[in-house]
Parts: C-alpha cells; sequence; structure tokens
C-alpha cells in the first residue's frame, strides 16, 4: 500500500460520478471521500452507490467529510443532534477511515451555499469547538480532522488560524485536512507570502490534502484587485498544483490527497477531460513524494484519553452575534451599508475585532451570504 493515496471526493451527482468513471475504470483512484450528510436528506440510496460505497469501505479506503454541522454555532441545536445520529449510524454501516468537519459556522443551509464563516478566536469559541470534536468522535470512534478556512475578515485572523486549528484539536488528538486551494485564496486575498503562511500551521497535524479550483470575483470595495472565492466549480489552477509540490514532504502524515469539484462545474466533455487531466497531474505529484515502503499501521490521531460530554457547551451571546451577523449580511443593500450596520450592532468593539475587517471580505462575505439567500 503507498503511503500516500490519490482520492477524489466523489458524491451522489451524476456529473461528478460521469468525470470519475474513466479515472475508476482504469483504477487511478485509491480512496473515496464522501460527504455522508449531504445523502441524510434522501429517502433512498440507489444500490449501486451503496455497492461503490462498501468496495472502497472494505479496503479502508473511505473518508467522510462533513458539510452540514456548523461546529461553532452558540446554541447547541436539534439539527446538530440529530445530525450526531445520523453520523452514528452511517459509521456502523460503513468503516471509515477518518471523519472531517469545516471550521466556522454557516449562515446557509450548506457549505457551498452559505460557505462557512470565521468566529472570534476566543476561550469560548475554543470550548464550543473542542466540545463539538469530541461529539464527533463518540458518534464515529475514527480519527477526527477540522478543514482551515478559505475565508477570513482580515490578515489577523489569517495569522491565527493554525494555532487555532491547534488548540481546537488536541483533547481529541484531531488532524488538519489542509486545503490548499483555501489556503491559495488567502494568499492572494491578504497578499501573504507562502512560506510567511505555512510556517503558521502545524504541519505534523496534517492527514489529508484538498485540492480543487475556484473563481475570481471583481470588487468595489478594492477595484484594484480581484477576490479569490472557493467556489469548487474550475479545473485547478496551476498555482495550487505548485503549492501540492512545496507543502506535500512538509507533512510527515499525510495519508490522502482528495481532488474536489462540484457536479455544476462538470456538465460538458470538456470540463469532465480537464478533470480527468488534472487527476493524472495530482497523481504524478503524490507518487513522486510519497514512501511505498513505510507500511507504520499504527494511527497517530486517534484520542489519548477516553472523551466524555455532559451537557452541550453554549454561548447565547455568541449565538445571537451570530444571528445578528448573518442577517446583517444577508439583508445589507451595500457592502458600506453593512459595514455601517455592524459599526452600530453587537459586534462592535467585541472580540469579533469588526474594526479590522478589510472593506472588501465583508463585501465578499455580503456576496456569499446573499447568495445563498436566492
Amino acid at each position: 500500500m503507498p503511503k500516500i493515496l490519490s482520492a477524489v471526493a466523489c458524491n451522489l451527482d451524476a456529473n461528478i460520478l460521469a468525470a470519475c468513471l474513466p479515472l475508476m475504470e482504469e483504477s487511478k483512484i485509491e480512496a473515496i471521500e464522501w460527504s455522508f450528510d449531504a445523502l441524510y436528506k434522501v429517502k433512498e440510496v440507489p444500490s449501486w452507490f451503496r455497492e461503490l460505497l462498501t468496495a472502497f469501505s472494505d479496503e479502508k479506503r473511505l473518508i467522510g467529510h462533513g458539510v452540514f454541522f456548523s461546529l461553532f454555532s452558540g446554541k447547541w441545536l436539534p439539527e446538530q443532534e440529530n445530525w450526531l445520529k445520523q453520523l452514528e449510524q452511517t459509521a456502523a454501516e460503513f468503516r471509515f477511515d477518518h471523519i472531517t468537519e469545516h471550521f466556522g459556522f454557516m449562515t446557509g443551509k450548506d457549505f457551498h451555499h452559505g460557505a462557512p464563516l470565521n468566529i472570534p478566536y476566543t476561550a469560548t469559541t475554543l470550548n464550543i469547538g473542542r466540545d463539538r470534536l469530541k461529539r464527533i468522535y463518540n458518534a464515529c470512534r475514527v480519527p477526527v480532522g477540522l478543514e482551515n478556512l478559505a475565508f477570513s475578515y482580515s490578515l489577523d485572523e489569517v495569522k491565527r488560524h493554525g494555532a487555532f486549528l491547534e488548540q481546537l484539536l488536541e483533547p481529541v488528538n484531531g488532524f488538519i485536512i489542509l486545503d490548499l486551494h483555501n489556503l491559495y485564496c488567502q494568499l492572494r486575498n491578504f497578499d501573504i507570502a507562502f512560506d510567511e503562511m505555512i510556517a503558521l500551521y502545524p504541519l505534523d497535524r496534517v492527514r489529508e490534502i484538498h485540492i480543487s479550483g475556484g473563481s475570481w470575483e471583481d470588487s468595489v470595495a478594492a477595484p484594484e484587485r480581484s477576490i479569490r472565492r472557493d467556489t469548487h466549480d474550475d479545473a485547478v489552477p496551476p498555482e495550487v498544483f505548485q503549492l501540492l509540490e512545496m507543502t506535500i514532504a512538509k507533512c510527515p502524515h499525510l495519508k490522502y490527497v482528495v481532488m474536489e469539484q462540484l457536479g455544476n462545474g462538470l456538465t460538458t466533455e470538456t470540463s469532465r477531460r480537464s478533470f480527468y487531466d488534472d487527476f493524472l497531474k495530482m497523481e504524478e505529484i503524490v507518487r513522486k513524494n510519497s514512501d511505498e515502503s513505510d507500511t507504520d499501521s499504527s494511527d497517530p490521531f486517534l484520542p489519548l484519553s477516553s472523551l466524555s460530554t455532559d451537557i452541550a457547551v453554549e454561548d447565547m451571546a455568541l449565538y445571537q452575534q451570530q444571528l445578528e451577523l448573518s442577517s446583517i449580511l444577508e439583508s445589507a443593500a451595500s457592502y458600506e451599508d453593512a459595514m455601517q450596520v455592524l459599526a452600530q450592532s453587537s459586534l462592535a468593539n467585541s472580540d469579533w475585532r469588526i474594526e479590522q475587517w478589510e472593506p472588501y471580505m465583508i463585501e465578499t462575505a455580503v456576496k456569499i451570504a446573499q447568495k445563498w439567500k436566492k
């Protein structure tokens, strides 16, 4: 078994499956990442899709990626309780090698519509995140990880993100999905150098890497720049392949490199061919950096002690601020309007540090929230 496996994000989506089929026929795909909670609302999962999942599950090459949990909601929600019950059932049916979730809290119905938005890095949010990660582990009993954010409001947040991830994951001895397109968004949106950025992440906690594409968006707030968005709807840019080349050897516990693209970006023969070519390019980089002889079977990312959870940690003041922020973003007539209302809100002069937020990122957050609302 190769040390690092080349994988795809493969879900019950006709376009994704059509793009993956040629790679599967050639036995190129060594593992699949499945957004398991995207099927919680599907009444009847086709038997052939269950068979596909089971085939990878039996080889311990199925990894689960959550989309709907909203890790940092200040209030413990019935939807989160239900999500955990469903995960427990799903993890009993399929043998996941690990389970991951997104960082942040949701304004929208899922993280590809209402993108996960950042939270203040405080003792309160740290305790909430740790509590939720313990609950995820207790539901699935496999290593648990978090994905780094593509979106931040300020350079200060960007620089603090890696250390906060490490603190969060410590009690569950969890791992990081280092999404390199997310990193690329931060590098470009905040003009920070790769070497400076990557040094801020605990790379010994990286078990999985994501690569994907996205899109550029013009900014009214900063006409001289384009904002990089993590929309998952285009081919992998050359810069992200370069980041993969530069990062892969820095991650001693890396096990999976996963290529992601949403079905809405795979509707044509040309886009599917591009997906195929991108996978082969990724596979080549992985193969060059993979040590076939490493057969260490111990898992470095399981909790070191039992994890007890009592009453869910909550903070109603944080929850009210999250509702207020979502409401401001969803209803703002412009980014200037959002900035004015924020300055009068409960987030002003608080741990959110809204006074440091870049106007062009507030503008981007407004677009994200309003795109979802439609």
